[in-house]
């Protein structure tokens, strides 16, 4: 059965290319089609769509305002963003993701340049990820009752930092629905944790220095995109470039520091957590803690098992309901490299229990 879409934006010529790409893979079907926000929340309310492409500024309520409605009333919906807002202005597609679309792709601002293969392609790839993507109906707000529990965990690593010593390091892998998920961990990461974080998330060149910027401001950790030969520092959380393959290397006096390649992507993706993985197979880490979080794909198994090989490793997947797209730590566990399962919610405080602070 081929999937519903609706598409929502204003340009009349948008919406009908739109409509020749996606009715022009026998898998999807234009369902519907709306000009603006309000006529998409009518529909929205009345009707279930396997995914919606979403444009940004549109007249009488534009695709943050009808985010933000979806959320206010509980209304699902598998929202892939398409603007030409998305390549300017990532701190717009920022704020789209955390309201709760999947992904998004940069839409050109010439409607006959979407008909180029390159954007096509890529274009059906998005929303083929998000229509198999879960619907997020309401966005979980960091409580009080989460900080405590945080806090109390950071209170027990200290009791026990002298089983939790040692050289470690975190090690983390997200994709569709990441940016959302690094939210919920990474804001709850105590600044004096341990260790440093290095994290793939897959995102193309231009939109990870507005993630780290926008994590930086809302955690206790520091947060930045990690920079070329950047040495890695315990209680900060490096992001990778997007474009490029994050890799760890070892210097000279047991330094540690980041080095991009340029190698063509692997599983589909660059930057691919598989290369982050392998660089450490020769580092001198008592243990990594691998963490997979939600995405299409295999990318990190492959990576974990030849790290696995050489290191001490400990892996954390991140559990099936949590997850925007059971991809990655599916395939981590049906691997059996996943040495625990753990929610969404806990994963900052299995990653404090298993590095310490300092």
């Amino acid at each position: 059965m081929m999937k519903k879409i609706l598409i929502v934006d204003d340009s009349a010529l948008m919406r009908r290319v739109l409509c020749d790409i996606i009715n022009g893979d026998r898998r999807f079907q234009v369902a519907d089609k709306a000009a603006n926000g309000l006529i998409a929340l009518d529909l929205l309310s009345r009707n279930t769509y396997d995914a919606v492409v979403l444009d940004v500024n549109m007249p009488k309520m534009g695709g943050l305002e009808l985010l933000k409605e979806l959320q206010k009333r509980k209304i699902p919906a598998k929202v892939m963003m398409a603007s030409t807002d998305t390549m300017e202005g990532a701190k717009t597609t920022m704020d789209a993701l955390e309201l709760g679309a999947l992904d998004f792709i940069h839409k050109p601002s010439n409607a006959g340049e979407c008909r180029v293969d390159t954007f096509q392609k890529e274009f059906i790839r998005i929303l083929d990820v998000v229509s198999q993507g879960r619907s997020p109906i309401v966005d979980k707000t960091f409580s009080f009752d989460e900080l405590k529990k945080t806090k109390q965990v950071v209170e027990l690593a200290k009791k026990h930092s002298s089983i939790l010593s040692g050289n470690k390091i975190v090690a983390i892998a997200s994709s569709t629905g990441g940016p959302k998920a690094l939210h919920s961990v990474v804001t709850k990461l105590p600044a004096n944790l341990r260790t440093p974080v290095v994290i793939v998330q897959h995102m193309p060149a231009g939109f990870t220095q507005s993630l780290a910027e926008r994590l930086d401001s809302l955690s206790e950790i520091k947060v930045s995109e990690g920079k070329d030969g950047e040495t890695l520092e315990r209680g900060h959380v490096y992001i990778a470039k997007g474009g490029k393959h994050l890799n760890v290397d070892l210097k000279a006096g047991g330094r540690y520091v980041i080095r991009y390649s340029d190698e063509p992507p692997r599983e589909g993706v660059k930057p691919c957590a598989n290369y982050m993985y392998e660089s450490l197979q020769k580092s001198g880490f008592d243990e990594i803690v691998c963490v997979v979080m939600t995405g299409m794909g295999a990318d990190g198994t492959k990576g974990i098992v030849n790290l696995k090989s050489a290191r001490k490793v400990h892996v954390l997947a991140q559990e099936q309901s949590t997850c925007a797209v059971y991809g990655m730590p599916k395939s981590i566990v049906q691997a059996g490299l996943a040495d625990e399962i753990v929610p969404l919610e806990q994963l900052a405080q299995e990653i404090i229990l298993n590095v310490g602070v300092i």
